[in-house]
């Protein structure tokens, strides 16, 4: 499992290679695609997807029989990075790249590593605009820090500038992005109209301890759980629920775009199914209302230096469970009656689970279950996996876990009884 895991975060350096390698998936499994500038011919028995702006996608199943409600797991595609500026280049003796920061990273963490870039350009050609896939795979720039000599003060503790401490250099002979782009694609320069491109951390996932316990790697956060959920998707079958996927981008700077948690790709997605399945509009709420959504986003683990920052009592551990998480502040959409929902479907499973609270003076950020639930306001559980160093350009967890995640979101997609209250 965390093989495969390693594999695929390797091959997904940007949202838009996740979703195009999610697509290559579905594609394999016999999945139809849609697309939102046309209607939906959704069947009974058949499988469909439909992605948004390249870099969310969203995966679902239909039963044969007539669904009773929405199973339905939610993961995003992105994570803290650095993405390029327009006019990158900053040329003196040096070039350097002009950035800005994406998310809430651990900044210190890139500092003298080897990165390379990916993402998307945007190109004119006969018929309007057209986007390439782009990743240079190679060891292209590095966020050099400054000699311990020249600062004497770097190990107590600094304030890290993007602008001025965090510049990715990119050579000596004053190169040009662009030019870079128009050989790596094969297009010609003057045809770029724009791009979206990301710094990557090129080190290659491992797995450590001394029993193999744990395993690290660039976006573990979340690309971990949304690799999860798609193998549950495709491997399961239920025959009373329409099992869905949603992969959200842009969760990590809030979630605020077209094609994040906030938007309407959810709920449009779940309105065009009922409509093309000919639902009438009271069978379409009375689904909705028997619908259940797993929001899934790691959490942290128990630090090993640092125990005095974990909730006193709710710490989760590496490779003891999976977690579910709370919140009194709503920032994640667990309740009593949902978690308990949820922890039937484990118990049924012999899957062990661990609560996950914040330490009240240091309190998390949002996730995706209660954004998207301004939308669709279904039973929720906000669940994931312990790791450690998150927001780190390479992070850990446990391999054990990984496995539990697997088993959870397929005993998950594979339930057909969901209670209400």
């Amino acid at each position: 499992m965390v093989h495969s895991l390693i594999s695929f975060i390797k091959n997904s350096p940007s949202p838009f290679h996740c979703v195009a390698n999610m697509s290559d998936v579905l594609l394999s499994k016999g999945f139809i695609p849609l697309s939102e500038t046309e209607p939906f011919h959704c069947q009974p028995g058949k499988k469909y997807f439909i992605l948004r702006n390249q870099s969310a996608l969203c995966a679902f199943t239909i039963p044969q029989n007539k669904p009773s409600g929405f199973s339905i797991i939610s993961a995003h595609t992105d994570s803290p990075c650095f993405k390029i500026k327009e006019n990158p280049e900053i040329s003196n003796d040096y070039t350097t790249l002009n950035v800005e920061k994406y998310g809430g990273m651990l900044a210190s963490t890139w500092f003298d590593r080897p990165l390379s870039i990916a993402g998307r350009v945007i190109c004119k050609s006969p018929t309007g605009p057209i986007a390439h896939l782009v990743d240079f795979d190679r060891d292209l720039v590095s966020i050099v820090n400054l000699a311990i000599h020249q600062n004497r003060m770097a190990n107590q503790g600094q304030t890290l500038k993007t602008q001025k401490d965090l510049l990715p250099l990119l050579g000596l002979q004053k190169p040009k992005l662009t030019q870079l782009l128009s050989d790596e694609c094969a297009i010609i320069e003057n045809d770029i109209l724009s791009y979206d491109l990301f710094l990557y951390n090129r080190m290659v996932g491992s797995i450590w301890g001394a029993h193999h316990e744990f395993f690290s790697a660039p976006k573990i956060d979340d690309l971990q759980c949304a690799f999860t959920a798609l193998k549950s998707l495709v491997e399961t079958e239920n025959s009373q629920r329409i099992n869905l996927c949603v992969f959200f981008d842009n969760e990590e700077v809030g979630s605020s775009s077209r094609q994040g948690a906030l938007s309407d790709f959810l709920e449009n997605t779940l309105q065009r199914i009922a409509l093309s399945l000919k639902w009438p509009q009271e069978d379409y709420y009375t689904a909705l209302a028997r619908s259940f959504m797993l929001s899934a986003d790691n959490g942290h683990a128990l630090h090993p230096n640092y125990p005095e920052v974990s909730n006193p009592q709710n710490y989760p551990i590496l490779n003891h469970g999976l977690l579910i998480k709370y919140a009194a502040n709503q920032k994640y959409s667990t309740d009593a009656w949902s978690s308990a929902v949820f922890k039937t479907i484990l118990d049924e499973a012999f899957i062990p689970y661990q609560a996950f609270m914040n330490h009240s003076d240091y309190p998390g950020g949002s996730t995706l279950g209660n954004l998207s639930n301004q939308h669709i306001s279904i039973p929720t559980v906000d669940m994931g996996t312990a790791q450690l160093a998150m927001h780190s350009a390479y992070e850990t967890a446990g391999v054990e876990d990984a496995a539990l995640l697997y088993r959870g979101m397929r005993a998950f997609f594979e339930h057909t009884a969901f209670p209400t209250l």
